[in-house]
């Protein structure tokens, strides 16, 4: 059973950070579009050096999660990306937020708790983690 356990939480940690490698590499595809979007919701002056640590955030919190690498690190990158993105980009106390600013305010709010749960139980068995952690013993 604990390979079970092991592979859930590969699966898992898989499905969990995707949007985020793929929403990053979207900002490296538009990043000039994204870079304007960004201006208009007040991120601004400094909205260049904002996208790059965004898009630095999502990838290696991304890909470090992905391979069970610093796994905890990762989902800390990704827990200091959400809550800025969260409160600015999906502001649910502005009045009358639309229905679509509650549903990604409240995806945002499943993925930092799915985040927290990797955080307090880490990458697990098929990781590279626990590949080099056990290969010391």
């Amino acid at each position: 059973m604990e390979w079970l356990k092991g592979f859930g939480i590969l699966v898992g940690r898989i499905l969990l950070v995707l949007i985020f490698l793929k929403s990053g590499i979207g900002k490296i595809d538009n990043f000039d579009g994204t870079a304007q979007y960004m201006a208009s919701q007040g991120i601004a002056p400094y909205t260049n050096f904002f996208l790059i640590g965004a898009i630095f955030f999502e990838l290696a919190g991304s890909i470090t999660v992905i391979l069970g690498y610093f796994a905890r690190f990762g989902a800390v990158l990704l827990l200091l990306f959400l809550i800025p993105t969260t409160l600015i980009f999906h502001d649910v106390f502005a009045a009358n937020p639309s229905r679509d600013i509650w549903i990604h305010f409240m995806k945002n709010v499943a993925m930092f708790g799915g985040l927290l749960v990797l955080l307090a139980v880490g990458a697990g068995r098929f990781s590279l983690d626990y590949f080099f952690r056990s290969g010391k013993k």
